[in-house]
């Protein structure tokens, strides 16, 4: 006498559901993963920007500058919050510029910089440090925040 393994339709459509699943985030992450085929600058690898801890309060992020790479005039780092992620660069003794992380073509965040210009890490998109687009696929600038500084903390108004 044989033994038959029967399944139900529900563990069949189940299991099919999975498997798929798991072939479309195969996919995604070897097209988006960052490996050696992630879009650099024309020079090489664009350089991860330091990360910094924003704090979130009425309406306001405040970055700490000392310690950072923003302590020099031209220095730029992605700051991390609550209210979410920015980019902030210091334009002059007293100036800084803060956009908006996420890029306008498919929403990755952008974590790297080249010279003065922020490199999305999923498509090459480039923009200049007030988030206007140097080269697509994006179309759209990034978002522009006012920033004040006073007593070695910038403060990005939302």
């Amino acid at each position: 006498m044989s033994e038959t393994n029967t399944v139900s339709r529900r563990q069949f459509c189940a299991g099919a559901c999975q498997a798929a699943s798991g072939a479309t985030l195969a996919t995604l992450f070897a097209a988006c993963g960052g490996g050696a085929s992630s879009p650099t600058s024309p020079s090489g690898m664009a350089s991860a920007l330091g990360v910094v801890a924003g704090r979130f309060a009425s309406s306001r992020v405040q970055v700490t500058v000392a310690g950072s790479a923003l302590a020099a005039v031209g220095g730029a780092v992605l700051v991390e919050s609550t209210a979410g992620v920015f980019l902030l660069a210091r334009t002059s003794e007293s100036a800084f510029a803060a956009v908006e992380a996420v890029c306008t073509h498919e929403g990755c965040t952008i974590t790297g910089a080249d010279s003065a210009a922020y490199v999305c890490p999923c498509h090459g998109s480039r923009y200049n440090r007030s988030g206007q687009v140097l080269a697509g696929p994006a179309r759209a600038s990034l978002r522009q925040y006012i920033t004040t500084f006073t007593d070695g903390v910038v403060t990005i108004a939302l």
